[in-house]
Parts: structure tokens; C-alpha cells; sequence
């Protein structure tokens, strides 16, 4: 990565590592010279990235498992693959990314009610999350981390009190996958989804969609092809859909990122979660720290340690955010508007010193507004 840029914007689109860069030069460069010849090889990447994702989760087998193009994918085969019921309700945060809002305001087509809950000041997200359901709830989607304010959920809280419930629980985990450990099984999860260009430091392009084995076969397909099919004889005219998560995906798969994002994930499992997230939560505490000492800024994300993620969103409440934000961009820290100001999201490998020197900037660029 150019040595010049301060990279804090791994919750929007991260830089990819030198292997994946490498991966994907040597993937073109044989595919110019050999075409599909080693076609053969390149399934066995396709279970590659099944068995690292399965391990990213701790999902029960990688045959849980479907590769699908985006996290909004993903949910819309959960989604428009569910039986609904006029009456039956779904429930979510106001504050979620567009992609698990919009998926669920879209069944209101089918008389299902999306609830959008905005948490009271005396309410917990969990509680207000709770405090909608009732008889006629069908799901709760929520994401593991908030991408504007990184607040972390309590999932497994959640997933108890869908199982007590008997409420079906799918987890937005884009913000947290390659950062944080993930127990699909602890959690009580039935989805899980989650694109590898954040945190998982892979291609847009690629994503994981996770489906518990008991209800992956109730889920109404919309999309046919090859690929998903039982009978691998191209010559036979049965449709018969594999009972594993590659049922949801119809058509040829994305051989190039799947060799992408497989490169990056064997450098999270290398490395290991627990290092990667011991050094995202100490820049976090960096962050917070040096934001809660200058007088000129606001912490916006939750200081709670149980709510920390790789996110710190804040403001300088005496200047314009934009501005603040155009010109951190000019001056090569890669940060993003989010929540009312501006988002930091540090992966493991940026130190301290890349902190300390964003926040000068940050406070050079408020003291010139004035």
C-alpha cells in the first residue's frame, strides 16, 4: 500500500494485501496463457474458500456454506425465500445500512410488516429490538456492528431470545468477519452474511451466506442454474437442487475473487483472530483516547468496552463535517462521512503512529476553520 496514505476506512472498501494482489496477477496471467486448462485446480480453491469461510464463522460444515455476489444478495435470497403470511412482521434497526433495510421493507408487497425500531435514550438497541416483537414476529435482522457508529450487538443475547421465541435471527456480520471471532452456533444464528471487501480484506464481488441446515431447503429458490443442481450430467433434464448452500448459487462462479478473497482469508487464518482483534481494539482505545483529550472533538461511538468495535466515529461539533472530511481525503487519511461525522476504522496492521498522525491532521484542518 502507498506508504503515503493513512488507511481508516477498512469499514468501507479495504486495500488488499500482497498476496491477494499477487494471487489475482498470477490467476490472469495463467488464465492469458493456459485458459481453463487447470480448471480442475480452481474447484479446489472454490472448497478452499468454503472451508475458510465455515472457519471464519465456526459454522458446522462448509457445505453450509453459499458464495453469492453481495451482502444485499444474499439477504434478498433469505428474504424472498422465506414463506410469509400477511400479518407476520419483521423486525430491525433504524440505524442499519440500506442493504438490511431495504431488503425487508420490500415484503410489505406481501402484507408483512417491516418494524423499524429507533431505541428510546433509556433503551438498550437489544430492548427496543425485543420490546417490537410480539406474536406476529417472523425474524430479527440486525448487523453485528453498526457501520456508522460501530456499535457492537449483543448477539448472543438476541439469538436467545429468538430461539425462547422461536423467531428466526440473521445476522448482517460485514463489520465484524476478519475482525472478531464469530460462533454461528453460540450465536443461535439461522443467516449469517457478509461481503469480503471490508474487514475479510477481499474483492467487492465475493460474499458469504450462511444458512442453518434445518431451514435451508424450506427457502423458495428464484434462481436456476447449473451450478446448484444434484445431477452433475449436463445431458439430463432433471432439476433436482443440492441440499447444501450451493443451491443458491445458479451460475458460474466468480473464479477471480474467489481466488481473491481465499488469498486474504489464509493471511487472517495465519495470522489468527485473536492477534487481529487484540490490535483493532487497542487502535480503538488509541482513538478514543486521543479524541476524548482534544477539546475540539466529540466521540460519537459508544466508549463501553463491550461495545467497541474497529469503528470510532466522531466530530468536531464547531465545523463543517464535509469540509472536515474533503480535506482529511486531500490530505491522504482515507476515512468516510458517517453518523453525523467522521468514521476511523483501523485494520490490525495500522499502528499508533498512523493514529497520532491522523488526529494532528484533524486538528490542524478544525483549527484552519476557524
Amino acid at each position: 500500500m502507498d506508504s503515503n496514505l493513512i488507511y481508516l476506512n477498512h469499514a468501507a472498501v479495504a486495500p488488499w494485501p500482497k498476496r491477494t494482489v499477487e494471487a489475482v496477477m498470477d490467476f490472469a496471467q495463467e488464465n492469458g496463457l493456459h485458459g481453463a486448462s487447470h480448471y480442475l485446480r480452481w474447484m479446489e480453491i472454490e472448497e478452499q474458500i468454503r472451508d475458510n469461510l465455515a472457519w471464519l464463522i465456526n459454522a458446522p460444515s462448509s457445505e453450509d456454506i453459499s458464495l453469492q455476489k453481495s451482502t444485499s444478495e444474499a439477504l434478498s435470497a433469505i428474504a424472498h425465500g422465506l414463506e410469509w403470511q400477511p400479518g407476520q412482521n419483521v423486525v430491525f434497526l433504524r440505524e442499519e445500512f440500506p442493504s438490511n433495510r431495504v431488503v425487508w421493507q420490500s415484503l410489505a408487497r406481501y402484507g408483512v410488516e417491516p418494524r423499524i425500531v429507533e431505541p428510546a435514550a433509556d433503551q438498550t438497541p437489544e430492548g427496543a429490538l425485543f420490546n417490537a416483537c410480539d406474536q406476529n414476529t417472523r425474524l430479527i435482522s440486525v448487523s453485528s456492528v453498526q457501520y456508522a457508529s460501530g456499535l457492537r450487538m449483543d448477539l448472543p443475547g438476541i439469538g436467545r431470545f429468538c430461539r425462547a421465541r422461536n423467531i428466526l435471527f440473521c445476522v448482517d456480520a460485514i463489520q465484524s468477519l476478519g475482525a472478531f471471532a464469530f460462533d454461528v452456533g453460540e450465536i443461535g444464528a439461522d443467516f449469517v452474511v457478509a461481503d469480503g471487501h471490508k474487514w475479510m480484506l477481499g474483492p467487492e464481488g465475493v460474499a458469504l451466506l450462511y444458512t442453518n441446515k434445518a431451514i435451508r431447503e424450506n427457502l423458495k429458490l428464484h434462481q436456476f442454474g447449473w451450478h446448484m443442481l444434484e445431477n452433475s450430467d449436463f445431458d439430463s433434464l432433471q432439476v433436482v437442487p443440492l441440499k447444501s448452500g450451493r443451491r443458491f448459487e445458479a451460475g458460474s462462479p466468480n473464479m477471480l475473487g474467489i481466488h481473491a478473497l481465499n488469498s486474504s482469508l489464509s493471511l487472517i487464518r495465519e495470522i489468527g483472530l485473536e492477534s487481529i482483534s487484540t490490535a483493532i481494539l487497542r487502535n480503538t482505545d488509541s482513538l478514543m483516547r486521543l479524541i476524548s483529550e482534544d477539546d475540539q472533538l466529540e466521540l460519537i461511538s459508544s466508549a463501553a468496552e463491550d461495545r467497541r468495535s474497529g469503528i470510532v466515529t466522531f466530530r468536531a461539533p464547531a465545523a463543517d463535517q464535509e469540509m472536515i472530511y474533503r480535506e482529511l481525503m486531500r490530505r491522504h487519511v482515507i476515512c468516510a462521512p458517517r453518523g453525523g461525522g467522521i468514521r476511523f476504522s483501523p485494520h490490525f496492521y495500522i499502528g499508533e503512529d498512523k493514529l497520532i498522525e491522523a488526529l494532528r491532521i484533524v486538528n490542524e484542518v478544525v483549527n484552519n476553520t476557524h
